[in-house]
């Protein structure tokens, strides 16, 4: 009767498995073009607000 309540786990790692906290894209961009991108792009939507109001 001991027998059918032996508790079988993978042999590999135990059950245990294993996350990485860090991440190496090959794509990255910093804080710094972040805002500057960020600052273009309103600055272009501006722009298209003066060259072409929208008349609602």
């Amino acid at each position: 009767m001991t027998e059918d309540k032996k508790i079988r786990l993978p042999s590999s790692s135990g059950g245990i498995m294993q996350y990485y906290d860090e991440y190496h894209s090959k794509f990255s961009i910093s804080m710094k073009q972040v805002i500057i991108f960020t600052i273009l792009f309103i600055f272009i939507i501006f722009l298209l607000h003066i060259i072409n109001p929208l008349n609602l």
